[in-house]
């Protein structure tokens, strides 16, 4: 542990250290470097011979390239116990992470459990139409969190991304991309958009996959 000589006391040295160490990986924002190994909940990264180890959502898990080379943003978190590395595929990501962690409840765990599950934009968009179906239905997530973390975020994420509850943009081009996957499976424009509506209806917040598997249901 490095030497504060102006700290008088055992408790005071090992916050001091615990401050610098957190203020370091602060200003580490990406690791970028070689997968070496890649699983669901974690990978390890070498960079320069080191070796990284990262927890990591499984949207990030999905979103990782074939490509040996990889770059992940990173937040760090310091606990008395032990130091918490985190890699996300993109800074949306690791921005909904931190704004879910500001919630009264959430903890790291529940945040990637979250993330897991749903989107970053699918949150989002859930937070701003307080869709507290959507929310609940992750693993560990009960009524009072769910109303919380809308309570909590909603306004931060209007300024953040500057939406509102009439403009929810990820549902709109989720629409637009199924709408043009089918009308290059030869369906008819018309045909596919009555489709593609009746798939939104019966859940909102669908992605690109999920509505084109339930469009197939109505043509």
């Amino acid at each position: 542990m490095p030497f504060f000589p102006f700290a008088k006391s055992f408790e005071c040295k090992y916050l001091c250290y615990i401050w610098v160490l957190n203020l370091m990986w602060q200003m580490i924002a990406q690791i970028q470097g070689r997968l070496v190994e890649k699983n669901p909940t974690d990978v390890i990264i070498d960079c320069h011979g080191v070796g990284y180890f990262l927890n990591i959502s499984l949207y990030t898990y999905s979103q990782l390239p074939q490509t040996e080379n990889v770059t992940l943003f990173t937040q760090m978190l310091v606990r008395e116990d032990a130091h918490i590395l985190y890699g996300f595929s993109t800074k949306q990501e690791r921005a909904v992470f931190n704004l879910l962690l500001s919630v009264s409840g959430v903890g790291a765990s529940t945040a990637r459990t979250m993330l897991s599950s749903l989107t970053p934009d699918q949150v989002r968009d859930a937070v701003v139409s307080e869709d507290i179906a959507t929310i609940q239905g992750v693993k560990g997530i009960g009524a009072k969190t769910a109303q919380r973390v809308i309570l909590d975020l909603k306004d931060k994420i209007i300024k953040l991304y500057g939406t509102d509850t009439h403009s929810l943009g990820s549902s709109n081009t989720n629409r637009n991309e199924a709408l043009s996957a089918l009308e290059t499976l030869g369906f008819a424009r018309k045909i596919a958009e009555k489709a593609c509506d009746a798939a939104l209806k019966d859940e909102p917040l669908a992605s690109v996959e999920e509505i084109i598997k339930k469009a197939f249901k109505h043509l």
